[in-house]
This record gives C-alpha cells, sequence and structure tokens, in this order.
C-alpha cells in the first residue's frame, strides 16, 4: 500500500507542478478581473448620468431629440442648439415634435459627482493604502477591499437622492483605493523584471476595461429595464459579480514572499533611502507631472464620451462601436506597448520607456481631434487609431516607477505616485463644464481631450533625458565604496533604475551555458541577511 502510495504521488507530481505554472497567470487574471469590475463601477455615471439625472433631480436641463425616427440631417433645426424651453419645445418636423427639455445629465452637479468626490477618498485613502501594503498581508488587504467597493456599487442602485449617490461613491472610492498599489506590490513578486511592463499593462488596462464595458452596459442593459430597474440593474449585477470576485481572491489567492532588499536600497553609509528623497527626484516629479496631465485627457474622455456623442448624434447608437474601440483596440495598443516597452528597454535603458511613451501619445493626438471633429464614421475610426497608441501609457508609466524606486518603498510610492496623477488627472475635468458654457461643449472637449494628449506628450520627452540610458557593463561590478555619487543619486544608479529582481550568480552551468539562478531557499530575507548560505557581492549581481 505504501508503495502505492508513492508511486501515485510521482504520477501526480507533474500535474501539479504543470498546474502551478498557471498561477502566475491565474493571480494576473483573478486581480485583473476585479480592477475591471471596480473601474466598471466607477465609470457607470458616465454612461447613465442621463437616466439617473432624470431620477434624482441634478444637473443641467438642456433641449434634446427624443424621437429617433429622424436623422439629424432631416431636421430643419438641431435640438442641442436651442438653449431656451419653449423655443425646444415648438420645433417640430411633419407636424411631430422632435425635442423635449430634460436633464441632459451633465452640469456642475454631475462634473463633481464623477471626478472630484471620487478622486477626494480614492487619492487620499490610497497613500495610507500604499504604506499598509509595504508591512502588512496584500491578499487579504484586497479582498476587503474588494468586498468595500462591491457593497458601495450594489447600494449606488438602491439610492433615492443625489447625496447618497455621492456619498456611496466615496465609499466605493475607498475600496478601490487599495487595488493598484496592492496588487501591483503582488505582481512585482511574482512576475519577472523583463515581462514588469506587460503585466503592468494588462492589469491597468483593467481602467479603459471598466470604462469600456461600461458603454454597452449602461446603455443597453438600463434600455432593457430588466425587472423596471432601468439604469439600477447596472449597478446591481456589477456588485453582485464584485462580491464572487472577492471570495475568490479571499480564497485562491496566496500572500507571495517579499523579494529581497538589496543593497541598492541603502546609501553608501548603510542608512535606508526615504519615501520623501524618492519623490523629490527630478525625474519622478516630471514623471508624475506627465502622467496627471495624461490622465486627465483621458477622464475627460471617459467621463464625458457618450453624453458627447448622444449629444451631437442623437440618432446614431454608437454604444457597440465605443465599446469595441476601447476594448478591442485599447487592448492591442496595451499589449503592444508593453512588449515594445520591455524589448527595448534591455538596448537604451529606462529611457526608452520614457521615449515610447512620449512617441506614443504625440501620434494619438491629431486622430483624437479627429474622433470629435469627424462625423460618427470617422470619429470612430480616427478614434481607433488614436487609442491604439494612446493606451499604451499606464502600465509603462508604472513599470518605471517599479523600476526607479527601492523595493521598500515600493507600494507607499505607488501610493503617492497615484495621489498625485489622480488629484490633477482626476480633478482638471470638473473645469470642462465652465469653459464650454464659454466656447461650446465640442470644443471645450477637444482641448481637454485631445489638447491634454499632445501636451503629455511633451513632457514624457523631457522626463526622458532625466533617465539615464543602458548603464555600461561594469555598472553592476561596481564596489559601494568605489561609487562617487553620494546619497539618493548613487543608490538609484543615476535613475537607471534599481533591479528590482532576487539576486542570480554570475556562473555558467556548463550543460546549457545559462547563468544559474539562486533557488528560493536561498534568496534573502527581508532584512537583507541570507537565509541559509553567505552570497558575497563578487559572486552576485545586483
Amino acid at each position: 500500500m505504501a508503495w502505492k502510495g508513492t508511486h501515485l504521488s510521482h504520477k501526480m507530481l507533474p500535474i501539479v507542478k504543470k498546474v502551478s505554472g498557471f498561477y502566475n497567470a491565474y493571480v494576473l487574471g483573478v486581480l485583473t478581473v476585479g480592477y475591471i469590475l471596480g473601474e466598471l463601477g466607477h465609470y457607470l455615471i458616465g454612461v447613465t448620468s442621463k437616466q439617473t439625472a432624470i431620477e434624482l433631480d441634478y444637473g443641467d436641463k438642456a433641449c434634446q431629440q427624443n424621437n429617433t425616427r429622424f436623422t439629424r440631417h432631416e431636421l430643419p433645426k438641431q435640438c442641442s442648439l436651442v438653449k431656451e424651453e419653449d423655443s425646444c419645445l415648438a420645433l417640430t418636423y411633419n407636424e411631430t415634435a422632435y425635442c423635449e427639455w430634460n436633464y441632459n445629465g451633465l452640469g456642475i452637479d454631475y462634473q463633481i459627482l464623477a471626478g472630484p468626490t471620487f478622486i477626494l477618498v480614492f487619492t487620499i485613502a490610497g497613500v495610507f493604502m500604499g504604506f499598509a501594503a509595504d508591512k502588512y498581508n496584500r491578499v487579504k488587504m484586497l479582498t476587503v477591499c474588494t468586498l468595500i467597493f462591491a457593497v458601495a456599487i450594489i447600494l449606488q442602485g438602491t439610492v433615492e437622492a443625489y447625496w447618497q449617490l455621492l456619498l456611496l461613491r466615496m465609499v466605493m472610492a475607498l475600496g478601490e483605493s487599495g487595488c493598484n498599489p496592492l496588487a501591483t506590490g503582488i505582481m512585482s513578486d511574482i512576475f519577472p523584471e523583463n515581462k514588469r511592463a506587460l503585466v503592468m499593462a494588462i492589469f491597468n488596462w483593467g481602467i479603459y476595461g471598466g470604462y469600456g464595458i461600461a458603454f454597452p452596459v449602461g446603455r443597453y442593459i438600463t434600455k432593457s429595464n430588466f425587472f423596471n430597474l432601468g439604469w439600477r440593474m447596472c449597478y446591481l449585477g456589477t456588485g453582485v459579480l464584485a462580491v464572487l470576485l472577492a471570495a475568490l481572491t479571499g480564497t485562491t489567492l496566496k500572500e507571495p514572499e517579499r523579494k529581497a532588499i538589496g543593497e541598492g536600497d541603502r546609501t553608501k553609509d548603510g542608512k535606508k533611502i526615504g519615501l520623501w528623497k524618492v519623490l523629490a527626484n527630478p525625474a519622478m516629479i516630471m514623471l508624475m507631472i506627465a502622467a496627471s496631465i495624461r490622465h486627465s485627457g483621458g477622464m475627460t474622455f471617459a467621463y464625458n464620451a457618450d453624453l458627447y456623442y448622444n449629444t451631437y448624434f442623437p440618432d446614431v447608437d454608437l454604444g457597440w462601436w465605443l465599446f469595441a474601440v476601447t476594448i478591442g483596440i485599447g487592448s492591442v495598443g496595451v499589449v503592444v506597448g508593453g512588449v515594445v516597452s520591455d524589448k527595448i528597454v534591455a538596448k537604451m535603458g529606462i529611457r526608452s520607456r520614457a521615449l515610447v511613451l512620449a512617441v506614443s501619445q504625440l501620434i494619438a493626438t491629431l486622430p483624437a481631434f479627429g474622433s470629435v471633429y469627424y462625423d460618427p464614421l470617422w470619429a470612430m475610426i480616427t478614434l481607433g487609431c488614436s487609442y491604439f497608441f494612446a493606451e499604451m501609457w499606464f502600465g509603462i508609466v508604472f513599470a518605471i516607477v517599479v523600476e526607479i524606486v527601492p523595493l521598500q518603498v515600493r507600494s507607499s510610492t505607488i501610493g503617492v505616485f497615484l495621489f498625485v496623477m489622480n488629484n490633477v488627472g482626476g480633478n482638471l475635468p470638473i473645469l470642462l463644464d465652465p469653459v464650454a458654457k464659454m466656447i461650446g461643449f465640442r470644443e471645450a472637449f477637444m482641448i481637454f481631450y485631445a489638447g491634454f494628449y499632445g501636451i503629455s506628450s511633451v513632457l514624457f520627452l523631457i522626463t526622458c533625458f532625466l533617465l539615464e540610458g543602458k548603464p555600461k557593463d561594469n555598472d553592476s561590478t561596481t564596489a559601494v565604496g568605489e561609487e562617487k555619487i553620494d546619497g539618493l543619486e548613487a543608490h538609484t544608479r543615476q535613475m537607471r533604475g534599481h533591479d528590482n529582481s532576487v539576486f542570480s550568480v554570475d556562473e555558467v552551468l556548463p550543460h546549457n551555458g545559462r547563468p544559474a539562478v539562486i533557488p528560493q531557499h536561498l534568496q534573502l530575507s527581508s532584512n537583507g541577511q541570507d537565509k541559509y548560505t553567505p552570497v558575497t557581492r563578487e559572486s552576485s549581481r545586483l
């Protein structure tokens, strides 16, 4: 019997190894889907705002086309051009009224609901989540955070007043604030450096996946009016799925071992590098500014795209077009950006990631203007072209952040970075409303969306020159005492980046000619000391 048990275990071992080989991909999938559901709840308000405003009485009223039997080209006058209620209701075509005066989902109430209210809590809580992620169990924290935003999304489907929706979006922001810093820390510990930008890009694509899915969910589930719930069903369904994801996160994911902190996390005199010294670096500051402006352009589109196309093309249903562009083309751009960034960083150093950002956003700018300027067909074509290049940015930005900061402050740095980026990028779109009232909605939308793409391209290019190129071969073997640069700069490798991977032996195995990697049991512990066998600097590469 003992022999049979041993024989069975030997047969099961290859199966277990094969299944465990997919664990990292499974973790990435769970984290990404959870992020998508959180962002879906975040951006649903941009698609359901008109119906929500009509029920809850908030925002601006405007003249809108309410008869889909007529196309815009048939009508004697466009509803959106009329600014008075009496003139709006008097418009007729073939003795049929085709306009209504009602809430349009826009206005300062909507902009506050969509942006600042959410961002205020999201960014402040995100900083604390980042610090906590460096000290406590990230999987347990992520499970609680997912459950919090899931319940908040469900309750949003039950509100009866504007202030209730406002409060619940703040609670949702509290839960979602932990997703990025916690998940980023987990992924950085289980994926190798050569896959970092691609993995970060796939995960952070959850933002765009969330608002891409929001277009068909917000439009068509609302129209279907399941159980006579209208727009409320969108929130109830999303929240229930998020609860299931929270259960999956807590029961199937395990906390990974944090990778060793090498000598690069300390100054020459042995002191640890502080968070604020990392944040005060010119390259980090410029990267924050560039990312904030680019984020503002993305938020402007996310919060206002459906309302914009419904306002100017009320007779054309663009819900599935917007979904296809954001999910289909956007996802391809995310993957391509990550792969390109990972490939050329080996040749040019971290600087190449910033260069990819600058070039991609520059290429995306002109077609972004076209997506606002043209009629529906060419608007969607140019939007697709823009999206392919525009969506390369998010994952690459966080790949840079992960590579240029010490491991000991990685999650807390990401928390602060998100705080700055979201406060600037998430709150700037509130200016769209007063600017739109002065120069028109289309013109203001064009400036805050496409114009900010172009500005971010220039800022990313400036960041590129603040980062160093590929280090020389002897840089990694230079003794700490021989380095000529003191303080933070010496130990951020002149912003060439930290080797945030475990040690690898410089010896070559005779049978395959590949470098040997120190097994898990020989890696450094969290205090920087070898757990078992000493590893000298001469026999390791940082």
